[in-house]
């Protein structure tokens, strides 16, 4: 539960990351991250803003210039591989920009993104776990609400195969009836085996999700926690979250 205790690799892991460090020019933003998880789990990075939440997405997807450490997802080591290669390895990066493409309707930026492993989820069963898009279908993106978008972003990468997902503050500034349609999509997932790394600062959304909790403070865990120890050091949550 402290800093000190690093994960044992187990041969199980979807994703394991060890002593990954990462910089912005010469800012240097994770300092040792190391963790794992395994297929069907949910996992929530806990942090402030700023803390380097964000960034351990990036740099397990390989959107940051200057990385160290070792990243492996399901046993291939992806520590030097290009942000394509580590797509077609089954990982879903879902921004917290969502990156829909305004000049296309809802349903062809679904389909825009080419399938990156076996197994994406079908146009069809993708509308019957979120109807919204079904509903809005033909509606520009431009016209798509903020939780619409949100919805979208994740389908997207359903529908490409991706069953490791990152997924970047995925509730933040939404209403909260679109909040729980969020939840119950990551409850179906997570049902389904999919595994699901989630940025988050609201520990209200990512509690009764995450099988575990890891709270990021200057680039480097300082806890790991079950839902159980979340709920009886909630204090002490608290205050590394500023809340």
């Amino acid at each position: 539960m402290t800093a000190l205790a690093h994960e044992a690799v187990s041969p199980a892991d979807v994703l394991n990351v060890e002593k990954l460090q990462a910089w912005y020019g010469e800012s240097h933003v994770l300092h040792g991250m190391s963790f794992s998880l395994q297929r069907g789990e949910v996992v929530a990075l806990l942090g402030r803003n700023g803390s380097g939440r964000t960034t351990t997405l990036r740099a397990i997807m390989g959107l940051i210039g200057k990385r160290q450490g070792t990243i492996r997802i399901k046993g291939t080591d992806a520590s030097r591989l290009p942000p394509h290669l580590i797509a077609r390895l089954g990982v879903g990066y879902c921004p917290e920009e969502r990156g829909i493409f305004a000049s296309l309707s809802c349903e062809e930026n679904l389909m825009l993104p080419p399938q990156q492993a076996e197994g994406g989820m079908p146009i069809e069963e993708i509308y019957t776990l979120l109807p919204n898009l079904r509903e809005r279908r033909s509606a520009p993106g431009t016209r798509l609400s903020g939780g619409e978008q949100q919805m979208l972003a994740i389908a997207r990468i359903l529908h490409t195969g991706s069953k490791l997902l990152l997924l970047d503050e995925i509730s933040e500034g939404l209403a909260p009836v679109i909040v729980d349609r969020l939840f119950d999509l990551i409850t179906e997932l997570k049902s389904r085996g999919y595994t699901i790394l989630l940025v988050e600062q609201n520990k209200y959304f990512a509690a009764p999700l995450a099988d575990r909790f890891l709270v990021v403070e200057h680039g480097d865990i300082t806890m790991r926690l079950t839902a159980a120890e979340l709920e009886a050091q909630a204090d002490l949550v608290d205050r590394s979250l500023g809340v």
